[in-house]
């Protein structure tokens, strides 16, 4: 009966004979609607013998903290929004990560490291296959592909900018040339013209060879002035107009080169088996073949044009520089100062007199 008082103060939770709490309605409600039920915020548990067979005792006494641990209570700190939102984020990411399977990059991780490795690639792949056709012809175990009247024309274009070269060569060595004898016939006319006035007796013998010295020099700065005129126009045509079109020529037997390549790897292809697994390489090859078969067509059409225009172009300007050319040594030589004047007042050469000032800017233009 002395446990009595004590039993009254606590809390008794009734349980079965196998430890587990008794769930039966009026128990249940009795435990957490009585005055003495467990407030677990501020009080331990303990347990009583549980050896016994009807039933077990749990009693609340009051909490009084661990001696480890401080006893004076530690406020509560709120997490900031910016710091709240980030975790949330992240939180997204990683259920992103985790429910979405594979990882998939957007365009701008694509961009311009993806594109560059792409490029990469199909110059190595053209360039292999370029240079693995390039040394079959050379081999003599690669077909090509040969327009006869094309390729004619380009062999004729070839030959006659070596030519033209050849005539820009030796005309250039003509001016040089010519300038070094004018440069003499004005010093042996001055060397005539210093005699006559000390020679009494043969003024005018020494006169007349000064005269005629340094008449002469005057025509070859005439005659010089349509050669170079001469040399710059035909240099022009060859080293820019010629040279254009030599570059599309270029584009052009390249052009040839991927066709032949790509045709003979399709070719490759269809003579082996024909599968699940090679039809998509196949279908591929096809595709690069059909490419590159219309970038010949288109650059083959370009150079016959372009080669159509060039003669023509050719043709109009070589005819007034051989004109040109013929008139001006032909009035030199025959000692014809007007007519010599005459031609390059017909294709508006200007001379530029030795020792003169360089024209201005104005004037050029």
């Amino acid at each position: 009966m002395a446990e009595e008082p004590h039993r009254s103060s606590a809390a008794e939770i009734p349980v079965t004979s196998n430890g587990d709490l008794d769930q039966n309605p009026e128990t249940v409600f009795q435990r957490d609607s009585g005055p003495g039920a467990l407030n677990l915020s501020e009080s331990c548990v303990t347990s009583s013998n549980f050896s016994s067979t009807t039933e077990g005792i749990i009693e609340s006494v009051p909490y009084r903290g661990s001696a480890s641990l401080p006893s004076s209570p530690v406020a509560p700190v709120a997490p900031s929004s910016a710091v709240a939102s980030r975790l949330a984020r992240s939180t997204s990411d990683s259920q992103t990560e985790k429910g979405g399977g594979a990882l998939v990059l957007s365009d701008d991780l694509k961009s311009p490291a993806m594109e560059k490795l792409d490029l990469v690639r199909k110059w190595s792949i053209n360039t292999y296959k370029c240079t693995r056709q390039i040394l079959s012809e050379k081999l003599g175990r690669g077909s090509r592909t040969v327009d006869m009247e094309l390729e004619a024309q380009i062999e004729v274009l070839r030959d006659n900018k070596r030519k033209y070269q050849h005539v820009i060569k030796l005309a250039q060595t003509l001016a040089n040339q010519l300038s070094q004898i004018m440069q003499t016939q004005r010093q042996l006319g001055d060397a005539f013209a210093d005699l006559s006035l000390k020679s009494p007796e043969l003024h005018e013998e020494f006169g007349y060879n000064a005269d005629t010295q340094k008449l002469l020099s005057k025509n070859g700065e005439t005659l010089l002035g349509a050669i170079n005129f001469f040399i710059s126009s035909v240099n022009t045509l060859v080293e820019k107009t010629i040279e254009d079109t030599m570059l599309n020529i270029k584009q052009y037997e390249i052009a040839r080169v991927e066709y032949d390549a790509y045709r003979t790897d399709l070719e490759e292809l269809n003579l082996g088996p024909r599968d699940a697994a090679t039809m998509p390489k196949i279908e591929q090859s096809q595709q690069q073949f059909q490419i590159h078969r219309e970038k010949y067509e288109k650059m083959r059409n370009d150079v016959s044009i372009k080669l159509k225009f060039l003669e023509e172009n050719k043709v109009k300007v070589l005819h007034n520089q051989l004109i040109l050319f013929h008139n001006a040594i032909a009035a030199y030589y025959a000692g014809n100062q007007q007519q010599l004047e005459q031609t390059l007042k017909q294709f508006h050469i200007k001379l530029k007199m030795p020792g003169g000032d360089s024209p201005s800017w104005l004037e050029e233009h």
